[in-house]
């Protein structure tokens, strides 16, 4: 069974559901760990007044028992704590006050093309949902995928490269970047960058703008094999680059080199390969960022994205009111300044639940247990490699 991941639930509604399908039973359920996720997802220089009120806890509706799950679909479950003040505006019942109608649609929001999708006059049908509250739930999932991969020894991190002008060229080891990284208040592991980076964000704010950039997330200990190269849609690079361009305010993705690779020589790209009896193949590069032909090639997956500035401000851009056709200043609600952070915690549980995927494809298992004794037996394969058939 494929693993499949879905949200429902709106931002100022009551909370966010998760619902996952495809794991094996027998995994464990980290509750400690999911919740760190959440609240580094919450975490960031530049976030707004909304994560001052949200303590973002998950709560499991179905698929475990006694501490592990049945193999069945999973729920979760976050609550939204400015559902209260919320309540009378956001209820599902027919009559509720239409005081938070919002009729002049934001640049660069779904607001306008949701609105015309549907024929919505009022764009908080359309908002709501595609609002970044959305990704709680993914990060919960991710929890779930990381304590099924860290089981297998892959490692998911990331850490912010630029935000606006401001840019590290710093390149650190991947296996310190959350460690160090989770210690800055914008993500970054250079410390010069990180001074800089929050100077940008501070301009922005005076100014009543709003501040995109850049991340990269990797997933470290990634067995060879993950993916495809005859299905197009399994291919791995294809599931990464749909599933990154499905979070909010994602506007490139780029795996390894990416467009960079599109200025050099063949000679300067590709990754040569060498032999080792201790630790197989290997590579002394790489540029195609773990993955060749749609599938893992046994080196570290390194995914660079890069967010665009939220289209809130708090000096709005000119829009038209869907109510009368008047001209004005678009709609502002309650957003932050700089949400890069964020979107690199939301990246690396995308990374997690895509590598999480791919895993479950090639080691298939009811159990838990049945997964391992797949992947054992994958990796005692390659040890064998030149041993015999």
């Amino acid at each position: 069974m494929k693993l499949t991941v879905k949200t429902a639930g709106e931002s100022h509604g009551k909370g966010i559901i998760a619902m996952v399908e495809g794991f094996p039973s027998g995994l464990e359920f980290d509750e400690e760990l999911i919740n760190e996720q959440l609240l580094r997802r919450q975490g960031g220089y530049g976030r707004g007044g909304r994560m001052e009120i949200e303590s973002d806890e998950v709560e499991v509706l179905s698929g475990f028992y006694q501490g592990e799950s049945l193999g069945t679909p999973i729920a979760l479950w976050i609550k939204n704590r400015d559902w209260e003040n919320w309540e009378e505006f956001m209820s599902p019942e027919e009559g509720s006050p239409k005081k938070k109608e919002v009729t002049l649609p934001r640049p660069g929001h779904a607001d306008l093309a949701g609105s015309l999708k549907h024929g919505f006059r009022d764009c908080r049908r359309v908002l709501e949902r595609t609002s970044a509250r959305e990704t709680a739930g993914r990060v919960a999932v991710g929890g779930l995928s990381r304590t099924l991969l860290n089981r297998f020894g892959i490692e998911i991190v990331s850490r912010v490269t630029g935000i606006g002008q401001a840019n590290t060229s710093s390149n650190s080891n991947p296996e310190e970047w959350n460690e160090v990284a989770d210690e800055s208040p914008v993500r970054t592991p250079d410390k010069g960058a990180e001074r800089e980076m929050m100077e940008e964000i501070e301009k922005a704010k005076e100014s009543g703008d709003s501040l995109g950039g850049r991340f990269e997330v990797a997933a470290l200990g990634v067995p060879p094999g993950l993916g495809s190269y005859s299905s197009p849609e399994e291919k791995l690079d294809a599931r990464i680059g749909a599933g990154f361009m499905s979070i909010p305010a994602i506007k490139s993705v780029e795996v390894g080199l990416g467009k960079g690779a599109g200025s050099k020589r063949g000679s300067e790209v590709h990754d040569e390969i060498f032999h080792d009896d201790e630790i197989g193949f290997y590579r002394d590069s790489n540029e195609a960022g773990g993955i060749e032909g749609g599938i893992s090639n046994g080196e570290e997956i390194r995914v660079t994205a890069t967010m665009k500035p939220i289209p809130t401000l708090e000096k709005p851009l000119h829009s038209v009111d869907l109510a009368d056709g008047e001209e004005g200043e678009a709609a502002k609600e309650r957003s932050d300044v700089c949400a890069v952070p964020a979107a690199s915690i939301v990246g690396e549980a995308e990374l997690a639940n895509i590598v999480a995927g791919a895993f479950l494809d090639k080691f298939s298992g009811d159990t838990v247990v049945e997964v391992r004794e797949s992947f054992e037996r994958h990796r005692e394969r390659l040890e064998k490699w030149f041993e015999g058939d």
